[in-house]
């Protein structure tokens, strides 16, 4: 039966962090063909030439993927959701934002522990939410909050290496607010 179980997990030792280093933003389709590590559902190599644009990031914002399966309709599918939270406003970001809002990028998380996730890797991740925002206190956020979700048949799959190992140009342009 091709749900039957194959292995336990052990308790980890507690060497990790939470958090967000930085999210990269790809276009849709332009991954290619995925090759998969031969002993996992890591990604190894992809044969398309996706170019990924850094966002750098601190403080609060998130990566989370809640599993919806339901024995009635025999379905299993994981919602993916991004919350971003971007320090300080400018007129570059503004108009980079409403491009990433229409669009619906394939996203690639990395989180403070080295970790590379693939988000959105068959359908994309949408915006699905967000604000534009100087709080009324001098200790408020002035600055974006973007919130992106997908939803996708597996959780999203860890690189095996890293982005320009896996094939992946991360451009060199950024916004420098």
């Amino acid at each position: 039966m091709a749900c039957a179980l194959t292995t336990g997990r052990a308790e980890p030792c507690k060497d990790v962090v939470g958090g967000l280093k930085a999210v990269y933003f790809s276009d849709f389709g332009g991954l290619g063909a995925i090759t998969y590590s031969s002993s996992s559902d890591e990604i190894a190599t992809l044969a398309g030439t996706p170019t990924a644009y850094k966002y750098d990031l601190r403080g609060t914002s998130s990566f989370e993927q809640t599993i919806n399966s339901s024995r009635e309709t025999g379905t299993t599918f994981y919602e993916q959701t991004l919350n971003l939270q971007l320090k300080k406003m400018d007129a570059d970001t503004h108009d980079e934002l409403a491009l990433l809002v229409a669009a619906r990028p394939h996203v690639f998380v990395e989180d403070n522990n080295g970790n590379i996730f693939l988000a959105g890797l068959e359908f994309g991740m949408d915006v699905s939410g967000g604000t534009i925002a100087t709080g009324a206190a001098m200790g408020d956020l002035s600055g974006y909050t973007l919130t992106l979700t997908g939803m996708e048949k597996k959780p999203a799959n860890f690189l095996a290496s890293d982005l320009a190992t896996t094939g992946v140009t991360v451009s060199a342009t950024q916004v420098t607010p």
